[in-house]
């Protein structure tokens, strides 16, 4: 059927700078003329990133981790995290003294009304401190979790939820989502619906919460500014994404 690339956004679309570099829109407008299909996997909730994908043109998507998957503007999967799992994680995180961040699909809230760490995280995303309600994941569909705490801290909630992973994307804060729950699988998914054979993918991305897909996908590329254990299970690895590091990587695969 062709090919097709799937792209994180931050660290890898977004520059040092939270910018999308001019010659990244230039290589997906290139991919696209060649008729290759190019879709989102990140971390993200939709609401999140809806400028950027408005921006690329990128109606497809794998967000939150693989807890969503949308095909051509279509919601086609997403998981809801069960309501005794939330209510245990709240005990226990504030037994350890942990905030918490609950995500849905069009809103992320904060269980305390402020958090130094939280604000610190959250605006490495540029974007602000989340709005106050403790009771917000009772009625909610939550998705996906942000714990806020320091390296090897996360280690005391893994025995309490073996369903779960808790994925490190800042050096304050990991993501909480179950066990068989990634960006592969979001992929899986994806390429399942659209009839993509999985030798024709590919995946670019820089963090932790990338390692899945890029081994899932036929050719995994690593950024060149991408976490060292990254770069180890990487087919390859480009330039950073300060450094027209998707431009780059597509040119140098053969795509554009």
């Amino acid at each position: 059927m062709g090919k097709i690339v799937f792209l994180d956004i931050d660290g890898t679309i977004l520059d040092s700078n939270k910018r999308i570099p001019d010659s990244t829109k230039e290589a997906v407008r290139l991919l696209k003329d060649n008729g290759v299909y190019v879709a989102i996997a990140t971390g993200r909730a939709p609401f999140m990133f809806k400028e950027i994908r408005e921006e690329l043109e990128i109606d497809t998507y794998i967000a939150l981790n693989g807890q969503m998957v949308v095909v051509d503007g279509k919601p086609i999967y997403q998981y809801r995290m069960p309501i005794s799992v939330l209510e245990n994680l709240t005990v226990k995180s504030k037994e350890m003294g942990h905030p918490l961040v609950h995500m849905a699909v069009d809103k992320m809230v904060a269980n305390v009304e402020y958090d130094r760490n939280i604000e610190v995280a959250i605006k490495s995303l540029q974007m602000d401190h989340p709005p106050y309600d403790p009771d917000f994941y009772k009625n909610a569909e939550i998705a996906q979790v942000l714990l806020f705490c320091t390296e090897g801290e996360e280690k005391a909630y893994e025995k309490d939820f073996p369903d779960f992973r808790f994925v490190r994307w800042h050096e304050l804060a990991v993501d909480v989502i179950v066990r068989d729950g990634s960006k592969a699988t979001g992929i899986r998914k994806t390429i399942d619906y659209l009839g993509f054979s999985i030798q024709d993918t590919y995946a670019f991305g820089d963090g932790l919460n990338d390692m899945e897909m890029l081994k899932e996908v036929g050719t995994g590329v690593a950024m060149g500014n991408a976490h060292p254990l990254l770069k180890k299970v990487a087919d390859k690895v480009t330039k950073s994404s300060d450094d027209n590091g998707i431009y780059y990587g597509f040119k140098s695969l053969g795509l554009i």
